[in-house]
């Protein structure tokens, strides 16, 4: 059956002949003059570059070239080169490498993913050096493996990322069996497209050509554009054959400033509307002939493909049978068919933005063999593309149908509209049963439920659904900006399609923020137009960088853990917020049909994540302002309290920081992060047995806890119990064992029994981990004078000194050291 409908689709494929004829040309001997390597076909929708790719495809097959056509059902890197193994394989052409390392990355991906969120909960400090533990979590934050830092890593510092991918590696490195494993994780595509090169090299031995399209590329552009230009610009992955031919359709243009430097590599084929000639081809083509009758389509249509096409089916006998269509768009779509229950099922078809049998019996509230009877029909319409498996009705149709809809009846309008939310929200909480919390964003079609059930909910003026998209939307910057833009999608979307001008203002504002700063920005804009945070402010945006370390006043020996607040470090420089030109009366008049205001807590939630990004730069000043404003929103936010306790306690305000930690776990007695704050804040104000109380009951709620285990180690050797201490550190090691700063402490407690070569190999994996880690080269230098290694112990010292010159103890035991040995 789907052959028969190509098959009918391309008989009725007319114009474009130049396009094709270019592109036919193309296939042939390398080396000649007509050789082309990558097309991009570009032009407004409707404009018929779908149907374009697939009248290439069929012209390639005709040449015998293996074909694979990718759009936007792949989500990224990996999901292409899936759909690219199954296309080759229902040509007879299976690429079993590349299909076994794809099973590889999704179960090595699930594993990791599991591995992070367990081991980089959050914590109160951070543990090895800042520098370190800042590209260890900067490596996390773009995999989105790291809870609260995927916000920021849409912009973080490349550099830093590829550091914090070695960082990793040893990590990771444990827990899989190879390095290829760590590499599918850490960056999946250096994996597979070396994989992919061969399969088309080994193809192309078989084969004349090989073909590969990639569709509705202003959406997939955003992941592939970088990785194509690098496939076939460069070798990195390989060479690839001669042979081989790419097509690229979207919206725009070619990005010039990455494919710009290559004359004459890509071949631009702007698509316009039909010339007078093609559109009398494609009328003369379904029996349209009449002069007065053409003449009043090409008026009309202007030559748009879809417009003609529809037309043109429609049989008009006379020119008064052709109506406008920017007045009565949708009685000319469907012209040329009378039953009402087929026109009514066509319509309602348009109410979805992505159609399958399933969404299709829904929207038109239909069941049975008729549903799957009048969804056959739908999916031969001319303006209903074929998108991975379901129909996308084209937007120059789906638009005027939705008018219809709305305009006619508009409490039928919201009753569709909520029969389809819910629809969409029973198949959404189906895929979450069973499932750990929090694991939905990890699974994509999780995320298309969620953001169809918020679009039919907005269509449907639901006004809680606006706060239930906001909320998703900060989550989803956690995810980074590719889930992001999805749910801002929801609202410009929703706000063009029902026309409510408040979701449409959201849209096209949060829109702007992710294009011109990425997720940071659009949190940014979320305070900014809700009110909370001054427009003039700049937010940090671009390449990020690692500071020069923590203020001076709260420098620690001992870096610590801040699993909080220790990553994801802007670099220097601002950029100033994106455009917010446009008058505060015209937001109001724009938003005077829909609350604009965010809920406290979600307001609080953006502020939280602010103050990470500013702890991670080591501001905890900043930190503690912005955490102020959250406690504004709501003062009873028992996980704003326990950061901003945290913080304090960093810049040594224990008074204040014991109120707000004491606060926290009396609103959450749960929240092992701010009983273990707590104790070490009681340690820092003298009350070690206060202190153990508040550790203990940190470990007791979360027993794997290495911060809390090395904190109460700290408070074990104040109260004289060496045992213990030793036992806590030994624990935190087997729970950490890339930690620096958990060995260090484990050889303190050693050197502090007098076991100092044990405390030496301590001081040393230390020093592996983290090389320029002051304490441990300062520690390991009085060990070694105790072990009568004088010479040693010196250069230690001078090295800790030369690490940190202000490191008051290392200068005292350097002292030490040189009076004994001049004495």
């Amino acid at each position: 059956m789907q052959q028969i409908v190509r098959q009918r689709r391309r008989a009725a494929f007319v114009g474009r002949t130049a396009e094709r004829d270019l592109f036919r040309a193309s296939l042939v001997e390398p080396g000649t003059g007509s050789r082309h390597f990558l097309f991009h076909v570009h032009g407004p929708a409707g404009v018929g570059k779908s149907m374009l790719l697939a009248e290439f495809e069929h012209i390639a097959r005709e040449c015998g070239a293996l074909t694979a056509y990718v759009d936007e059902s792949a989500a990224g890197i990996p999901e292409a080169l899936e759909a690219i193994c199954r296309q080759f394989a229902s040509q007879g052409r299976r690429a079993k490498d590349l299909e076994r390392l794809l099973t590889a990355h999704r179960e090595r991906r699930h594993e990791a993913e599991l591995a992070a969120l367990a081991a980089l909960e959050p914590g109160p400090d951070s543990g090895p050096s800042a520098g370190s533990m800042a590209v260890a979590r900067a490596g996390l934050a773009g995999l989105g493996l790291v809870p609260g830092a995927g916000a920021f890593a849409g912009v973080l510092d490349p550099t830093h990322l590829a550091q914090g991918a070695d960082r990793l590696r040893t990590g990771l490195g444990a827990r899989f069996r190879s390095y290829e494993d760590v590499q599918l994780v850490l960056s999946p595509e250096s994996v597979l497209t070396p994989v992919l090169v061969n399969e088309i090299r080994g193809a192309a031995a078989d084969v004349p050509w090989i073909v590969l399209l990639f569709d509705t590329y202003e959406r997939t552009g955003l992941f592939l554009d970088a990785w194509l230009w690098d496939l076939m610009t460069s070798d990195r992955h390989g060479t690839l054959p001669g042979t081989i031919l790419v097509v690229t359709a979207g919206r725009n243009p070619a990005d010039s400033a990455r494919w710009g430097g290559l004359p004459g590599f890509v071949t631009p084929l702007p698509l316009r509307p039909f010339t007078e000639a093609e559109a009398r081809g494609l009328l003369a083509d379904r029996g349209v002939r009449a002069e007065p009758v053409v003449a009043e389509v090409l008026r009309l249509t202007g030559g748009l493909p879809v417009l003609v096409s529809l037309l043109a089916d429609s049989r008009p006998a006379g020119p008064e049978d052709v109506r406008d269509p920017s007045a009565t768009a949708v009685e000319r779509f469907l012209k040329g068919e009378q039953d009402p229950v087929r026109r009514a099922a066509a319509i309602a078809g348009a109410l979805p933005r992505r159609l399958d049998a399933d969404v299709f019996r829904v929207a038109a509230d239909l069941d049975g063999e008729r549903a799957d009877e009048l969804y056959g029909w739908v999916s031969t319409l001319p303006f209903a593309d074929p998108l991975g498996g379901r129909l996308r009705y084209h937007d120059v149709v789906r638009a005027p149908m939705l008018r219809l809809q709305r305009g006619r009846s508009p409490r039928g309008w919201a009753a569709d509209q909520r029969r389809l939310a819910d629809a969409f929200r029973r198949w959404r909480e189906e895929t979450e049963t069973g499932r750990e919390t929090g694991r939905p964003w990890a699974d994509e079609d999780w995320w298309e439920l969620r953001t169809a059930e918020l679009y039919h909910r907005l269509c449907a003026r639901d006004r809680e659904a606006l706060s239930e998209v906001l909320h998703d939307l900060v989550e989803a910057c956690d995810q980074g900006e590719a889930v992001a833009a999805r749910w801002v999608g929801v609202l410009e979307d929703a706000g063009r399609d029902a026309d409510v001008a408040g979701i449409a203002s959201w849209g096209r504002q949060l829109s702007r923020a992710l294009a011109a700063g990425g997720t940071q920005a659009v949190l940014e804009e979320l305070l900014v137009t809700a009110g909370h945070a001054p427009s003039a402010t700049p937010w940090t945006g671009g390449p990020y960088g690692l500071p020069q370390g923590p203020p001076a006043d709260v420098t620690s020996r001992r870096t610590e853990e801040r699993p909080h607040g220790g990553y994801g470090y802007p670099g220097p420089g601002a950029v100033e917020r994106p455009d917010t030109s446009w008058q505060a009366e015209e937001q109001l008049r724009e938003h005077a049909d829909w609350d604009v205001g965010l809920p406290p807590a979600l307001m609080a939630r953006i502020h939280r994540d602010r103050a990470l990004s500013h702890a991670a730069r080591g501001e905890y000043e900043a930190a503690v302002t912005t955490l102020d404003r959250a406690l504004g929103s709501a003062p009873d936010d028992a996980g704003a309290l326990a950061l901003r306790g945290e913080y304090g306690r960093v810049l040594g305000r224990h008074e204040q920081a014991a109120g707000d930690l004491e606060r926290a776990v009396a609103l959450d007695p749960a929240d092992a992060y701010a009983w273990a704050s707590l104790g070490a804040t009681r340690l820092a104000l003298g009350d070690p047995a206060a202190a153990l109380t508040a550790l203990d009951r940190a470990l007791e709620l979360r027993p794997d806890y290495p911060w809390a285990l090395i904190r109460r180690g700290r408070v074990r050797r104040v109260l004289g119990d060496p045992g213990r201490r030793l036992a806590d550190l030994d624990r935190a090691v087997a729970l950490q064992p890339d930690s620096p700063w958990a060995h260090c402490e484990r050889g303190d407690a050693l050197r502090a029994t007098g076991r100092d070569e044990e405390a030496l190999a301590a001081y040393d994996h230390a020093l592996t981990l983290d090389p320029e880690y002051a304490s441990a080269y300062a520690s390991r230098g009085v060990s070694r004078f105790n072990l009568g290694r004088h010479t040693e112990a010196l250069a230690d010292l001078d090295r800790a000194l030369e690490l940190d010159p202000s490191y008051t103890w290392a200068r005292t035991q350097r002292d030490a050291v040189v009076r004994h040995r001049d004495g």
